[in-house]
């Protein structure tokens, strides 16, 4: 059998990105395949064909994303699959392969992605890197520990004003957290603020309000309700899909508005950060029955450039010796010191592979967690507190969506 793996035609987008659809139960219509081309271009689809069918493909978003130290270029790995009749033959291996190396040769030093199987993505170099909390809170439950004074208009919107109003929200708190991803205004229409009733799985439409201080956006929240009436008692939920306000008085201000709906048992989200402020403005933080798992998983594509485009929290030096054997390029030393980044020779401080180096990038996780685990070599008394003092972030990597 011979397999070709190349990147998709034009004509062949639909076929392209056609292999995973059939493990989630879906045939994706005419609308759902436009709605792509918006935000995916053909030639960042990587497809295998047998012949002139596609048997397994990979794709890659073209995205900004936060990094401590601002954004950079990234690959967002997504639509990941291979037919059934193809399996356990190295075709994901190798649609990986070309993927990351287009990446590299673009100049974008990290890929990122959600995974379904946590098993297969390690293997190609990838770590887990943040945590995504989901909570489910009894309404009875929401008081804050003190009262929160309001001072901002609520206004819900349709779709054509959220596309002018929310941007300006999100774009003052995306370049400040890690694992924020930039967004076209295609991807706003065809993702944020898109409302298939096929995807409503039972909850009613999707609803935007937003929040306004002196007239300006400070805030916005999108939401549907969920309703359900046992013994003729609510036991509705309202699904937040996403609340963000631009500083903390903005954000406690949003959640007291979605606390507060009327009809409501319970408010679940799924996609919170680990250190969200709620944890220490509710009266109850317990009452918010977290479910932690796991949420971004990074590749470092290119280790030099991905550790000359983040920021360090101390001048400190330190050498990391980083084994790479899907991507040989990054198999070497790199020295850290004030700041910069540069290739090393000689004796380093840590020793590990790609993949911890990944988990520890941005932040989430520290190197004595990895060392605890057995992931990382120590060569040096010191060396790995020295690399926690280096890679410390103040606020833990989020994203708000999976992609």
């Amino acid at each position: 059998m011979t397999i070709e793996i190349r990147t998709c035609k034009e004509d062949e987008f639909a076929a392209g990105i056609s292999p995973i659809w059939q493990y989630f139960s879906e045939d994706p219509k005419e609308e759902l395949i436009a709605n792509f081309r918006r935000i995916l271009p053909a030639d960042r689809i990587y497809a295998a064909f047998d012949g002139k069918e596609v048997v397994g493909s990979t794709s890659a978003y073209p995205v900004q994303m936060t990094i401590p130290g601002g954004p950079v270029p990234t690959a967002g790995i997504t639509l990941v699959g291979v037919r059934p009749t193809h399996r356990r033959q190295g075709i994901l291996s190798k649609l990986m392969k070309q993927l990351l190396e287009g990446a590299h040769e673009r100049g974008e030093p990290i890929a990122a992605l959600w995974v379904a199987e946590e098993t297969i993505y390690g293997r190609f170099g990838c770590g887990l890197c943040s945590i995504n909390a989901e909570i489910r809170i009894d309404r009875a439950h929401t008081h804050y520990r003190k009262h929160w004074e309001r001072t901002l208009a609520a206004r819900q919107i349709k779709s054509e004003e959220a596309i002018e109003t929310f941007p300006s929200v999100y774009e003052q708190v995306a370049p400040q957290i890690p694992g924020m991803l930039s967004r076209t205004r295609d991807w706003w229409e065809v993702r944020q603020l898109r409302d298939d009733p096929a995807e409503r799985h039972g909850a009613g439409p999707l609803l935007r309000v937003l929040f306004e201080r002196e007239g300006e956006p400070a805030g916005y929240a999108l939401y549907r309700h969920r309703t359900e009436f046992i013994e003729g008692r609510s036991n509705s939920t309202l699904e937040v899909i996403e609340a963000i306000g631009s500083d903390l008085a903005a954000t406690a201000e949003v959640w007291r508005y979605l606390f507060d709906i009327d009809l409501m048992a319970q408010i679940h989200v799924e996609y919170m950060p680990i250190d969200h402020p709620l944890f220490f403005l509710l009266a109850e933080p317990r009452r918010l029955r977290l479910r932690a798992q796991d949420g971004l998983w990074l590749r470092l594509v290119d280790v030099e450039a991905a550790l000359r485009a983040r920021s360090y929290a101390s001048d400190e030096q330190l050498v990391l010796e980083v084994a790479d054997s899907f991507c040989p390029w990054n198999e070497g030393c790199y020295r850290i010191e004030e700041g910069e980044v540069s290739r090393a020779s000689g004796e380093a401080d840590l020793r590990l592979d790609v993949r911890e180096l990944a988990t520890a990038f941005m932040g989430g996780f520290s190197f004595a967690q990895l060392q605890r685990a057995g992931l990382v070599e120590d060569l040096r008394p010191g060396g790995i507190a020295c690399a926690d003092r280096l890679f410390a972030t103040p606020v833990a990597p989020w994203c708000p969506e999976m992609f």
